[in-house]
């Protein structure tokens, strides 16, 4: 499998809706176009940003069918395609390969809380049924368990269609120990955007990001400075950001981010329950600090 190369700025895409609960695709092509526009090196389909769990099946392969057709060639498209049932996963990674996405992204399976021999042969098992760069997502906070860094090390010996890690636990010291076992070649994303800049001066590859939907040309512009070292310079982005990068979170994911992009004009505040809106009190406080960063009137 030839080499995977994508590094900076990966947004973690949000799925529009209508106020009928179908899938505004008109807000999901202005969101494209607008990632297009400034800077953004790839686009996550169907992740937890996209609330994934509320859409079908046939929901999913729509979606990565509308995004190739889009974007495909432009931008690097990575399909989630995760699932606590192993045959699912392997069913779901099948249905993206067939649209064309360059990757898929599968997040360690949750509500199981398999052992760290569980894990592995997971991600064997999708590994040796499926010829797709694969992604793996470790976010514990959501999921209930972890891979391991050993277990992450021995899946990238293994197996060379796994391909790298969004490591989504906040937690510096995993960047450390992933960037300083992995083989060459293997690449580290942060998926917290509040750490991205520090990960990446330790030597990840990026981050895919959900704060990047807000403010994609600062963000892939802080991504590409602190990638090349250029600490002082990629500061200054993370702090005048990073109120904001911790508003995003100030609720679950993507109840923020979804209201940001609706008072920014881009979409419908419209999500699938059991998200719902934010609550007015830290709505202000998200709406207050865009307008002080000059993102809305």
């Amino acid at each position: 499998m030839d080499t995977f190369t994508l590094q900076g700025s990966i947004a973690a895409l949000v799925t529009p809706f209508n106020s009928d609960g179908s899938i505004d695709y008109a807000s999901y092509d202005a969101l494209l176009d607008f990632h297009l526009e400034n800077g953004t090196s790839g686009v996550v389909v169907c992740g937890t940003t996209g609330e994934t769990p509320t859409l079908s099946e046939k929901e999913d392969a729509q979606m990565f069918e509308h995004t190739m057709k889009r974007i495909g060639g432009k931008m690097t498209v990575i399909a989630g395609t995760g699932s606590n049932s192993t045959a699912s996963c392997i069913s779901y990674t099948k249905n993206a390969a067939s649209s064309g996405v360059d990757a898929v992204l599968v997040v360690g399976p949750y509500y199981n809380k398999p052992t760290a021999e569980g894990m592995y042969l997971h991600f064997a098992e999708l590994a040796n049924n499926v010829n797709l760069p694969i992604i793996l997502y470790n976010v514990p906070g959501r999921t209930g368990s972890a891979i391991k860094p050993a277990t992450v090390f021995r899946l990238a010996n293994d197996f060379e269609n796994i391909v790298g890690i969004k490591e989504a636990s906040g937690n510096i010291g995993i960047i450390e120990t992933l960037v300083e076992g992995r083989k060459k070649g293997f690449k580290i994303y942060s998926g917290d955007d509040g750490t991205s800049m520090v990960s990446n001066l330790l030597g990840a590859d990026g981050c895919i990001s959900v704060a990047c939907n807000i403010f994609p040309k600062e963000f892939a512009k802080m991504m590409e400075l602190s990638i090349a070292g250029k600490a002082a310079e990629a500061r200054e982005i993370h702090y005048k950001y990073r109120h904001l990068m911790d508003l995003l979170f100030v609720e679950s994911n993507p109840i923020p981010v979804k209201a940001a992009l609706a008072a920014m004009g881009m979409m419908k505040e419209e999500y699938r329950l059991p998200l719902c809106k934010m609550a007015d009190e830290n709505k202000a406080l998200l709406l207050a600090e865009m307008k002080k960063l000059g993102l809305i009137k």
